[in-house]
């Protein structure tokens, strides 16, 4: 319960990261483009902290199966 949680406030950390830099960005231009750029922001954000996840897990899987990554016995 708790990985779910931490999933869930890590995308909506990288969402509000990108939605204030789409803002500023787009604010830049015009309000319309401020929110648009915000609306932008958020959902490149929460798609970066999605993958982001994914590929960690992805990257543990491989290094726990992949014999190569095993420090080598010294006795």
């Amino acid at each position: 319960m708790r990985e779910r949680i931490t999933a869930v406030l890590l995308r909506a950390r990288y969402a509000a990261i990108g939605a204030a830099v789409g803002a500023a960005i787009g604010g830049l231009f015009s309000r319309n483009a401020a929110s648009t750029g915000g609306a932008i922001g958020g959902l490149v954000g929460a798609t970066v902290a999605d993958t982001r996840g994914t590929l960690d897990t992805l990257l543990e899987d491989v290094k726990e199966r992949d014999p190569r990554s095993q420090e080598p016995d010294t006795e």
